[in-house]
């Protein structure tokens, strides 16, 4: 690989000198570190990185290739990637191109050569920290500050619809919306292998348009940025989860949590990796979970005589998972599908679909 010279600025004044891989592309974006083994591609592709520069901290990067399988969008939307080293020479049985292909094809602004260890505990120990890759040393980033669009640039602007092929033989067909602020294809993955036909619906769909497709169940998805930037959704949310059986993922959970009254905060450096420890209070058993948010609902704020905290984070104690006393509604901070990381809590979903109302019997009735 050709060795030029790029560096990464940061809000905080650090410079940090790197080599490029792939062209030199200029840009700026939000810091984070994520802190998984594997699952580069996922990430790469996962939309909830929508304006993020990710730094990924383990030391080799590309080693069993890509492929087209594994994606989670059909683009990434990440800023730009910053790791230690980049392998060109992947093996793997299911590889077809390698990271740096990846790369060079999508236009992603990507530096190597890093000292990922010296980012990380820069953005761990600032916390809310912005940069910008680029050719001068001497710059500085100017967009410190989370893009409150950032949802509609990654939602789907037209409905999607999916159909199961197979329906397993303990479940019955259902019909699934999934509002999209940001979701991963192995969400959508997870309910098809269930024997649910899903409907994909951008993220300012009505109530009123959601209730006209007459769905078994409602899910909110994953995506990027600050909750609090998506009020103006938070009625119809709290609409579509008092009359549908409804499960909220990671933006889907803290949106459900504010729509409901509930408030939500900023963590210090956010959860990013695949080995995060959750343990479910309604059973006592820990599982081990996929995490990708920098913000958390704040425990303070919930409704105890409505909701009861499911799930609680074992590292720092924050709310992980809300369930509603009275409605069938369901959230989660982690990610089930997982992808990358561990399948511990997959049967979020197949007791979701399990439980869901036969056709007719919504929430209200």
């Amino acid at each position: 690989m050709k060795e030029e010279i790029g560096y990464l600025v940061l809000s905080t004044g650090d410079v940090l000198e790197g080599k490029w891989l792939g062209k030199p592309i200029i840009q700026e974006g939000e810091m984070v570190f994520n802190t998984a083994m594997t699952g580069y591609q996922e990430v790469m592709t996962d939309p909830s990185y929508a304006g993020q520069i990710v730094t990924l901290t383990y030391p080799l990067i590309g080693n069993y290739g890509c492929n087209d399988i594994s994606k989670e969008s059909v683009h990434p939307a990440l800023a730009g990637l910053i790791i230690s080293n980049a392998c060109d020479t992947p093996e793997h049985y299911q590889s077809t191109y390698s990271v740096v292909d990846m790369i060079d094809a999508y236009k992603i602004p990507t530096l190597y050569g890093v000292d990922t260890r010296a980012l990380t505990r820069i953005i761990r120990e600032h916390g809310e920290v912005y940069g910008k890759i680029t050719t001068d040393s001497q710059d500085t980033p100017k967009k410190c500050h989370v893009d409150p669009s950032i949802v509609k640039k990654v939602s789907v602007e037209k409905i999607q619809q999916l159909t199961a092929l197979h329906v397993p033989s303990s479940f019955t067909r259902k019909h699934m919306v999934v509002m999209d602020f940001g979701y991963k294809h192995s969400i959508t993955h997870s309910l098809l292998e269930l024997g649910c036909d899903v409907t994909i619906v951008p993220y300012d769909t009505t109530f009123e348009a959601i209730n006209s497709l007459d769905p078994d169940g409602v899910i909110l998805s994953n995506g990027p940025g600050d909750p609090k930037s998506l009020t103006a959704q938070l009625t119809a949310i709290k609409k579509v989860a008092e009359f549908f059986p409804t499960l909220g993922i990671c933006l889907g959970h803290q949106l459900i949590a504010l729509a409901f009254g509930g408030s939500t905060r900023r963590l210090p450096y956010g959860h990013r990796g695949s080995n995060h420890p959750v343990k479910n209070l309604l059973t006592g058993k820990v599982v081990i979970t996929s995490q990708n948010h920098g913000y958390v609902v704040d425990e303070a704020s919930i409704n105890q005589n409505e909701w009861d905290v499911s799930f609680i984070n074992v590292n720092d104690k924050s709310v992980e998972g809300l369930q509603h006393k009275t409605k069938q509604v369901m959230t989660v901070q982690f990610h089930p599908e997982a992808h990358p990381g561990p399948i511990d809590t997959h049967e979020i979903f197949v007791n979701f679909v399990e439980q869901l109302s036969v056709k007719g019997e919504k929430q209200h009735a």
